[in-house]
């Protein structure tokens, strides 16, 4: 059973990682990945986002450059992370944005709790948009007409030491008092 300590633990120590191993994630860890971004709240419940997981290594590369090309680099922007989970939803949903981040946000902790390194990886909705992307998205069997990229997360083992995080910046919550006090 997790307790809020457990929680917090993962959130605090969560880092991004853009240095990974060459060693691939086992399926199972990857799979609890997923079950943690498919349990991710989302608005009336409409489970309407998809995640495409991608362990062929020639696709990962393949997106990673598209992805790079965007920013701009030209450059593998999943940073040669074995493991890529794309996060995409229906067009016509209109909370897909808000819902895929959730999504999102639990496969990253998830990862973390798992001893795995993930980043979090933009650009999910321009890479698809892409020939090449959908393309991609049309061997896995997912229409592009009818889904729409939101981010992606990259998954793999830390190839280095870890990062601490630096410290919280100040004035960042406010609040109204209940009435009285």
């Amino acid at each position: 059973m997790t307790n809020e300590n457990d929680i917090l633990r993962v959130l605090k120590s969560r880092r991004s990682v853009r240095k990974y191993t060459t060693e691939p994630v086992a399926e199972d860890l990857l799979d609890r990945i997923v079950e943690a971004g498919l349990y991710a709240p989302t608005g009336m419940n409409r489970q309407a986002v998809i995640i495409l997981k991608i362990t062929d290594q020639a696709t990962v590369r393949q997106l990673g450059h598209i992805n790079g090309t965007i920013m701009g680099t030209g450059n593998d922007a999943f940073y040669g992370a074995p493991a890529v989970l794309c996060v995409l939803a229906r067009r016509d949903n209109p909370t897909g944005l808000y819902d895929g981040c959730a999504v999102i946000t639990n496969m990253l902790n998830e990862a973390e709790s798992l001893g795995l390194g993930s980043c979090w990886i933009h650009r999910g909705k321009e890479q698809f948009e892409t020939e090449e992307g959908k393309s991609i998205l049309k061997r896995a069997g997912i229409d592009p007409d009818t889904y729409i990229g939101i981010d992606n997360v990259i998954v793999g083992y830390q190839d280095g030491e870890k990062m601490t995080a630096p410290a919280r910046k100040e004035n960042r919550v406010y609040s109204i008092p209940a009435a009285g006090k």
